[in-house]
């Protein structure tokens, strides 16, 4: 189900993060003020195990029990100070790294909201869910914590590795034996870890995309008693997601235990080889408790390494996800700034042809050199066999696809030179499967208006569809309708979808099938309040039953991509017998 899986094998997990660079970079004196701090309390950590050295070596040694409360209190000190730097830390990232998630998740949806609908076909929902939740989480953690750390405790193991160094550096020689190995495994953990996390965060996406249908389509898996083989389908995703995450579990536990045995063995061998020392007079007993205090203090720092290599793969696996979807062509901008006026007005399609994008090579186009005129202040009725290319037809008005040759005008001037936001402002659609969101009843309709529109323009919309049903309804027109309409009839929903349409007063009308789940009576009525509507506007109208032809001024026939025949309704009856049977078998489906 996921749309894309993007190899990592060649994926530099360093490049990759330094993409989050925009965002982070206005928020970076406060995170490098926060690295810095972390780096102070690290550091002094590493002070304590000087400090015990002095206490062995002096007051302890000395049986002097002031000098021993001193150096109680000196540890006290340093420990209150550690984790108050640590403390600072946090409060100095949080809302940064909260405002850089927030940035990155508008902007994503901006981005969804721009791309084109032949991306939103290719791509399932729940991978863009899953992108703008989940994947931003992971960046955030990586931010607050592995991408400072990975700093801090390299800094952190440098300071202490020269601290033992410097305490005895045999002893130092012991307990970097193991740093080869951990290396190496390091190595070759990053790049199994990197292929597992993707296909861990992709099969997330694909869950999400089965929870997401199973929820809007729960009316479909009840009514024909699928819910068995949907919870089925699901269990066998999360067994896939189960395993793979064990997968991710199994590398994590590897390179932990190779990291805390071949440390934890060195510096086991470091305090037998002290031990020796110290009986030989070679090295004083403080040296030593200082030398394995900064071994231990360096435990923390070194086991870390496979969960922060683990978090920042995951991070830059959540970052190439992102950018996935930031990285698509945006919907093409207008192609001139001053275009010519072309011959005619109204809406005219000049030997249109489209084909989809992801279409096998070779195969026939959707519309091929389609030619069709719609006078201004006229309206045409379209007409086809299902698959005739009706519905891609009125989607090139308002440039929800681009065609891929030819062009169409709007009162003689090229739409591909228009804004969208012009361009939409004068055509206005309304869908044979209407979509309303989760707002009131009015705030639906009023979508199709600008701003200033009111409820002058809402309650002549409604009229106009039919819908006063919605003044019955618990709050009228500040009822909320829920997710997708769905509380709603879909005859309901439908006329508010024509409502939308043409509360805003378009000059140009794209309705595809508009009236298909209405009863024959309010399909009438509405129909009646139309005509006073198309009288003032430019329409193009997908319709399969007479009643909804006989709206327009004339029809046209479209077969296998191509207008075969324009006329009135009864012109095409008598002299189309493609057209004749279409309407036949229209009348007899109605009957």
């Amino acid at each position: 189900m996921s749309t894309t899986r993007a190899t990592t094998e060649d994926r530099s997990a360093v490049r990759t993060l330094l993409r989050l660079w925009p965002y982070v970079r206005p928020v970076r004196a406060r995170l490098l003020t926060a690295a810095f701090v972390a780096v102070l309390a690290s550091c002094t950590g590493l002070v304590i195990p000087l400090v015990l050295k002095w206490m062995v070596d002096g007051p302890v040694a000395d049986r002097d029990g002031a000098g021993v409360w001193l150096g109680a209190l000196y540890l006290l000190l340093l420990g209150f100070a550690e984790a108050l730097l640590f403390g600072l830390r946090r409060w100095l990232v949080a809302r940064p790294l909260s405002h850089v998630e927030a940035e990155m998740r508008a902007d994503l949806y901006r981005r969804l909201q721009r791309l084109p609908v032949a991306f939103h076909d290719r791509w399932a929902s729940g991978q863009l869910l899953s992108r703008g939740t989940t994947d931003l989480m992971l960046l955030r953690m990586f931010l607050a914590f592995p991408l400072t750390f990975l700093l801090v405790n390299g800094v952190t193991i440098l300071v202490g590795v020269v601290i033992m160094l410097l305490q005895d550096w045999s002893l130092g020689l012991v307990i970097l034996i193991p740093a080869i190995p951990v290396m190496v495994t390091c190595v070759i953990f990053e790049k199994r870890y990197a292929l597992v996390a993707r296909r861990a965060q992709d099969q997330v996406g694909d869950l999400t995309t089965v929870v997401e249908e199973s929820v809007l389509g729960i009316r479909i898996i009840k009514g024909f008693g699928r819910h068995r083989s949907q919870a089925r389908a699901f269990r066998e995703l999360s067994q896939t997601l189960r395993g793979t995450e064990l997968r991710k579990a199994g590398l994590l536990a590897t390179i932990w235990g190779v990291i805390v045995t071949l440390p934890e063995v060195a510096i086991g061998a470091a305090l037998v080889l002290g031990a020796v020392q110290v009986a030989d007079g070679e090295l004083s007993a403080g040296t030593l408790v200082a030398f394995l205090s900064t071994a231990l203090a360096l435990r923390w720092p070194v086991d870390s390494i496979g969960f922060l290599l683990a978090m920042s793969q995951e991070a830059a696996t959540a970052t190439e996800r992102y950018f996935e979807v930031m990285d698509e062509e945006l919907e093409s901008r207008a192609t001139t700034s001053a275009p010519a006026r072309a011959e005619g007005t109204g809406l005219r399609f000049h030997d249109v042809s489209f084909r989809y994008p992801d279409a096998p090579a070779g195969s026939s186009p959707v519309l091929d050199g389609v030619d069709l005129h719609i006078r201004s202040g006229e309206s045409i009725a379209l007409v086809g066999a299902t698959g005739s290319g009706k519905t891609t037809l009125t989607a090139l008005v308002p440039r929800l696809h681009e065609v891929t040759s030819g062009r169409i005008t709007l009162d003689g001037q090229d739409i591909t030179a228009m804004s969208r936001q012009e361009l939409r402002r004068m055509v206005a659609v309304a869908f044979e499967e209407p979509t309303l969101f989760s707002a009131a009843v009015g705030e639906n309709v009023l979508m199709g208006a600008d701003d200033t529109a009111g409820s002058a323009e809402l309650e002549r919309a409604l009229a106009v569809a039919q819908a006063d049903f919605v003044h019955s309804l618990p709050q009228g027109t500040d009822t909320q309708v829920g997710e997708q309409g769905l509380s709603l009839s879909g005859g309901q929903r439908q006329r508010l979808a024509l409502a939308r349409a043409v509360v805003g007063r378009p000059r140009f009308l794209v309705l595809d099938d508009p009236l298909s789940a209405l009863d024959v009576h309010t399909e009438a009525a509405v129909e009646a309040a139309l005509r006073d509507v198309l009288a003032d506007t430019t329409a193009l109208i997908v319709a399969h039953r007479p009643s909804t032809v006989l709206l327009a001024d004339r029809v046209a026939l479209l077969s296998d991509g191509r207008v075969t025949a324009v006329g009135t309704h009864h012109e095409l009856l008598r002299a189309n017998a493609e057209y004749a049977h279409l309407m036949a078998g229209t009348e007899e489906a109605d009957r």
